[in-house]
């Protein structure tokens, strides 16, 4: 190969990049930033706690929701600590190895997020369509095997990337667009033939978020006719207030990844802020908002808090 390229381990770092471009702003935005990341950490913290504590919610639904109190917290954790240091600090560097570890955790993250949110479609449409097999369907057992299954499949398919990453020159400045590091964005920096990569990636956002969200719609069209054969008016507006939380929890999820990827394909002329700007949005809001929803539409979780809170009940 000769010169043709700079090998890997000339190559330990990469440059991470905060918000230079938005100048006196960019205080207020770690601030923001820091706050979510700590609301996130606090309240999925206290679902987890919660649900632990509460025997009445000792069932599947929540059982899935703790996943993704869990799940949310490694997204948290994963990103809060290079985007805190490159925006307070300025310390944007990030080692080779550590930068592939932390895009194999973010994107871990993310798939597992959209089976934990496929299971609770799953969860909601036996609870309405079938309510006298529910017990029976989703036992204690079924749900550790489809949460099993579930980060399984997002390890396995995360697993090549780092090693289909390292096996390819770079010559390239390693300049990252975000503070942090995402696949899209590191394969962009190799000067090696990065088809196989590009590929690859695309096929797994196909078969996970693609798959997952389209069998989340098919599960809801069939709870709406289910719900809509429910003769009174009132009872149909009780069930579908059991799947609130849930639809809140996809949108928060699919929306702004919907949002990141029309951003990059079509806003190629928008200022390099907006790009960072909803990736930011993408990974610190759902983390941060989905134990709220929970916490406002489940009646034990309310009380508990309440308790916790003011220490006294409703």
């Amino acid at each position: 190969m000769g010169n043709a390229g700079t090998n890997i381990s000339d190559t330990p770092s990469f440059m991470l990049t905060g918000f230079p471009e938005m100048g006196a702003l960019e205080p207020l935005l770690t601030a923001v930033l820091l706050l979510l990341g700590a609301g996130s950490v606090l309240g999925n913290t206290l679902i987890l706690f919660i649900v632990k504590e509460e025997q009445s919610l000792h069932q599947p639904m929540y059982y899935f929701l703790s996943l993704l109190a869990v799940n949310d917290l490694g997204v948290s954790f994963s990103t809060l600590p290079t985007v805190l240091a490159a925006l307070c600090f300025h310390a944007a560097e990030a080692a080779f190895d550590a930068c592939l570890a932390q895009m194999f955790f973010i994107h871990l993250f993310s798939w597992t997020e959209s089976g934990i949110l496929l299971a609770m479609s799953f969860d909601r449409y036996v609870a309405i369509c079938n309510p006298l097999r529910y017990s029976t369907v989703l036992t204690d057992a079924c749900v550790a095997y489809m949460g099993l299954f579930i980060i399984t499949r997002s390890f396995c398919m995360v697993f090549p990337l780092p090693f289909l990453l390292k096996r390819l020159p770079f010559c390239k400045a390693n300049l990252l667009t975000h503070a942090y590091c995402l696949h899209p964005d590191l394969i962009r920096l190799p000067c090696g033939d990065t088809t196989i990569n590009s590929l690859y990636g695309l096929v797994i956002v196909i078969s996970a978020f693609g798959v997952d969200s389209v069998l989340i719609l098919l599960s809801y069209v069939l709870i709406l006719r289910s719900v809509l054969a429910i003769a009174s008016r009132e009872e149909r507006l009780k069930t579908l207030n059991t799947c609130v939380s849930h639809i809140c929890a996809v949108l928060i999820f699919y929306m702004p990844m919907i949002s990141v990827s029309m951003v990059h394909r079509f806003g190629k002329h928008a200022p390099e802020y907006v790009h960072k700007f909803m990736s930011l949005v993408y990974l610190f809001v759902p983390p941060m908002l989905n134990p709220i929803i929970y916490s406002v539409k489940t009646k034990e979780i309310r009380r508990r808090l309440h308790k916790i809170l003011l220490g006294t009940k409703l």
